[in-house]
């Protein structure tokens, strides 16, 4: 197999640049760079010379021996001055060695993978970590990465295998006496498992939330201040502020950081009547987009109602209190209310999310949900007196077998080119 390298870290301009090589030509690689080959996971200093002897920079050199590096295999890291043009040759240097060859997006983690470094769950994890922008992302993306997911897995596995081997025992004697009665058991073992995945489902869409962010849709009449709340929201001129009603045509989106979640607020063209064809498609984009929003925050003018159904959770204000003198008013021109607001936005959320599941993916819930579908038949099967043992074995064996796909032992080549294309090189 081919020794692969890549810049690991950012692109451009740096204090430090770092260079990752792994493959059985790794050693051999900082040998030809750096004279010799420091002693594993010991960071040393070394000057880089290219082929001709040349002096190319100063850097920290560090080796990992296969077995006890990222990608399972023999690695090492050049931590260079971040200047594009020692990088630039550095990796030059590399492509001219034999063997050795730019990585692909990805490709690094893909060898964890293939190496058993790491399972299915965890890369997904790894992708999500490269991508968090919140607090509640990072953390969500850690505990899977670190193989709490995996191991929950594991002790399900466990749990599932006793019960066939039990079941099989009975095969086993089939034209003898049994020694014990094992339906019993095998029960009891089925609904743990059956119990433990029936909770993470139902904490599998608040999960996903915090991975995929949640929507927030300003709604309310024309004028209301829902543009400038937004401009306020985002700290800059997101959306056009008119005193002419209809302005807002087009559902605008900013993305921000709500008390550690992910949370796009909308702002959406104000609710009305109107003959204006341009101006009612935008209406009817707004309820739509309104109506899926996980919650809505409604400007209602003095005297008004809400121009949408209340749900729970919702935020209802009072518009355009400049002055500040409402106790649930609201003003994107002065930021009245604002903190308020968004605390409470913040508050609901958290609550939303206080039982949320290690799973994150509709992958997972296809998973948990067919292997639930098995369990439960071999738990009917055995409560009803099903004496066809075999069968029943055979549908703990297939939940056995969607938690491996879960995990990724099974039948997940189809997703790795997809997974994969989404990471940088130097991953």
């Amino acid at each position: 197999m081919d020794t692969i390298f890549a810049l690991a870290s950012a692109p451009g301009r740096s204090g430090v640049a770092v260079v990752r090589v792994s493959g059985d030509r790794s050693w051999e690689a900082v040998k030809a760079l750096a004279g010799s080959v420091p002693e594993p996971r010991r960071m040393v200093l070394r000057t880089l010379r290219d082929t001709s002897g040349a002096h190319v920079d100063k850097a920290m050199v560090v080796v990992f021996a296969a077995g006890a590096s990222f990608t399972g295999e023999e690695s090492a890291e050049f931590h260079l001055h971040g200047s594009i043009a020692v990088v630039r040759a550095i990796l030059l240097e590399l492509s001219l060695l034999e063997g050795c060859r730019p990585a692909q997006p990805g490709e690094f983690t893909r060898r964890a993978l293939e190496n058993g470094c790491m399972d299915f769950t965890q890369v997904e994890a790894l992708a999500d970590l490269i991508e968090a922008e919140t607090e509640g992302q990072r953390k969500q993306a850690l505990a899977v990465l670190s193989g709490a997911l995996s191991g929950r897995v594991s002790e399900w596995r466990q749990k599932l295998v006793r019960a066939a081997s039990l079941l099989e025992v009975t095969i086993d004697f089939v034209d003898e006496d049994v020694p014990v009665d094992v339906a019993g058991e095998v029960v009891g073992l089925l609904k743990d498992v059956l119990s433990d995945i029936q909770a993470e489902l139902r904490g599998l869409d608040a999960a996903e939330r915090v991975r995929m962010g949640f929507e927030v849709a300003i709604v309310g009449p024309p004028n209301a201040g829902k543009s400038t709340l937004l401009n306020n929201l985002a700290g800059r001129d997101a959306a056009i502020t008119s005193e002419i009603a209809g302005t807002t045509r087009d559902v605008i989106e900013v993305r921000m950081d709500v008390g550690g979640l992910p949370v796009t607020f909308l702002d959406t063209a104000g609710l009305r009547e109107t003959e204006d064809p341009v101006e009612r498609l935008g209406i009817d984009l707004a309820r739509r987009r309104a109506e899926a929003a996980d919650l809505r925050v409604h400007l209602v003018e003095r005297g008004g109602q809400p121009e949408i159904g209340v749900r729970s959770g919702d935020v209802v204000r009072w518009a355009k209190d400049d002055s500040g003198s409402l106790d649930d008013g609201l003003s994107g021109r002065t930021g009245y209310g604002v903190a308020r607001v968004l605390s409470e936005i913040a508050e609901e959320l958290l609550e939303r999310t206080a039982g949320m599941s290690l799973t994150s993916r509709e992958r997972h819930r296809d998973s948990l949900v067919r292997s639930q579908m098995f369990l439960e038949r071999a738990v009917s099967g055995l409560e009803s007196g099903m004496s066809e043992v075999d069968i029943l074995s055979e549908d703990i064996r297939l939940g056995i077998r969607q938690l491996e796909i879960l995990v990724g032992r099974v039948e997940v080549e189809h997703l790795l080119d997809e997974i994969f294309s989404s990471f940088c090189i130097g991953k």
